[in-house]
């Protein structure tokens, strides 16, 4: 039974995806098939983060070969987390769009979008559950086909030349991976993670070094670190506000997952790492005073994706479990976060008729509905208590504070001004765009019906998602403890894989929670 749990959310995606596009004449088939899919693999999302969090990691061996020589598929806590999270995003974004299909009297984009964005989802659910490089590997060329469609739907000339910054650099990204899984394979004999977790550390103190800095940047660059982000500012604000949304929330999320994942196993260490600790601090404080340079709304909030990238950087640069923990709650909260501002600046640029901050002082401000969606939205963002983003950033602060040192010091620093300038940025936007003054004109509702309910219902869910975070801070935190532990220690990860006792699944006292010590958590067919 763990075996299918494990391959629906990839097989799933991708078989409705060639219905979808089967039945591509007939708009309302392809959007119940598409909620429908994403509805399906969310749910399986939560079964898994609950069985993970209770019994380990769960693993399920594609065709029955067992690991190393097969293929593994493995959700342990934090990829079930960041998955639940980056589905429950998917499916609201994908609900954003049909509203604004609806609004707008017709889909959003052309047939080809609802199969490309279910092979989207399944390149997302691929990266979080693969257990070997190489299906990492797949999972990001997934992505990279299926968003590279989608941020030329409905194309213009402006448009087509960020898709092919957005393309160049994806594939550079690509090659530089290809290149090292051949290092990595011929230094080893072996990509799947939980062998080269043994193997690794085995090699010469050098050639550990450059794989683990060849990987860095290849990760990098998908993740958006400072400074090579430069592709990203240019190619999100040019898509459509569903498209930018999503791909905002979650590329940049999985390419920063695979940074935690392989540097946490294969690279183990018990000190700050310096390289990470300068690449936190670039990218939080280059991406904010970018951010507060902007004119455009989407451009703003594009730099601000990469200067929050930081703060995921600055818990794993830790080594400790707190920094860990962190990460994984920071993640979870900019997922959400970062997916409804984009979404309310497609609102708010649809209702102005610009993105521009100088055009939407001028303008007649949105409804208050969004208004107060922006409010929880960027006041989380910049970690205004009790919202989420506080909560995740106190755990960094408290985690940076613990493992003290001047360097961590001075990324601390360096993270309160990025917190403090992104309250700022959030001031401008909201000084430009929701605070009426005598001289605007009344508001004019652009769009009317079920469409526009649709879209704001969609943004107020993921909204309520990063509250619902915020609210369940102790059950939360308690899980991305659990999670980091996991990932610090590799005993649990290794044992399920290769099929060894799991013991006590990586945390104290998860054995007795759940009742299954020394239980196997695979399946095989």
């Amino acid at each position: 039974m763990t075996d299918w749990l494990l391959f629906a959310p990839v097989a799933v995606p991708v078989l409705v995806a060639g219905l979808s596009l089967a039945v591509w004449r007939r708009a309302p088939v392809q959007r119940l098939l598409g909620v429908g899919a994403l509805l399906a693999v969310l749910a399986d999302a939560v079964v898994l983060l609950v069985l993970a969090d209770r019994r380990g990691p769960l693993v399920a061996d594609v065709g029955g070969w067992p690991a190393p020589a097969g293929v593994s598929l493995v959700a342990d806590r934090l990829s079930a987390l960041l998955m639940t999270m980056a589905l429950t995003v998917t499916l609201a974004v994908l609900l954003f769009a049909i509203g604004q299909g609806t609004a707008e009297g017709g889909d959003p984009v052309h047939a080809p979008f609802h199969p490309t964005y279910l092979l989207l989802a399944a390149g997302v659910a691929l990266a979080f559950l693969a257990g070997d490089l190489f299906n990492l590997f797949v999972a990001f060329e997934l992505m990279l086909a299926s968003s590279y469609v989608l941020i030329n739907l409905d194309t213009d000339s402006g448009r087509v030349r960020a898709g092919m910054t957005y393309t160049i650099t994806s594939l550079l990204s690509s090659l530089l991976f290809l290149t090292a899984i051949g290092l990595v394979y011929a230094a080893t004999g072996t990509v799947n993670l939980a062998d080269l977790s043994h193997r690794v550390p085995e090699l010469p103190g050098g050639l550990r070094t450059v794989l683990s800095l060849l990987l860095l940047i290849v990760f990098g660059i998908k993740a958006a670190v400072v400074p090579l982000h430069f592709w990203l500012p240019d190619s999100y604000p040019t898509a459509p506000a569903p498209i930018t949304a999503v791909l905002a929330a979650l590329l940049t999320k999985v390419g920063l997952y695979a940074m935690v994942r392989t540097q946490t196993l294969l690279f183990p260490r018990t000190e700050p790492w310096t390289p990470l600790l300068v690449a936190a601090a670039l990218t939080l404080l280059v991406g904010i005073v970018g951010a507060v340079a902007q004119q455009d709304l989407n451009r703003l909030l594009s730099f601000v994706l990469v200067s929050h990238i930081g703060y995921m950087l600055f818990g794993l640069s830790l080594y400790t479990v707190a920094g860990l923990a962190g990460t994984v709650l920071y993640a979870v909260h900019h997922i959400a976060a970062q997916a409804a501002l984009f979404l309310i600046a497609g609102l708010v640029a649809n209702w102005s008729g610009s993105a521009k901050l100088p055009q939407l002082a001028r303008a007649a401000p949105p409804p208050g509905l969004v208004a107060g969606l922006f409010m929880v939205s960027g006041l989380s963002l910049a970690g205004i208590p009790p919202l989420s983003g506080f909560v995740a950033k106190l755990a960094l602060l408290q985690a940076g504070t613990a493992r003290g040192g001047p360097a961590v010091l001075a990324l601390l620093a360096a993270a309160l001004v990025t917190s403090l300038l992104t309250l700022y940025a959030m001031a401008r936007v909201w000084q430009a765009a929701f605070a009426a003054g005598p001289e605007r004109p009344p508001a004019v509702r652009r769009y009317g019906g079920g469409g526009l309910r649709l879209m704001l219902g969609a943004t107020a869910g993921i909204v309520l998602a990063g509250l619902a975070v915020a609210a369940a801070a102790g059950p939360v935190a308690r899980v991305s403890q659990r999670a980091a532990v996991d990932l610090l220690d590799r005993e649990a990860y290794r044992d399920a894989v290769l099929g060894q006792p799991v013991g006590d699944a990586g945390s104290p006292g998860a054995s007795e929670a759940s009742g299954t010590s020394g239980e196997r958590h695979r399946e095989r067919p």
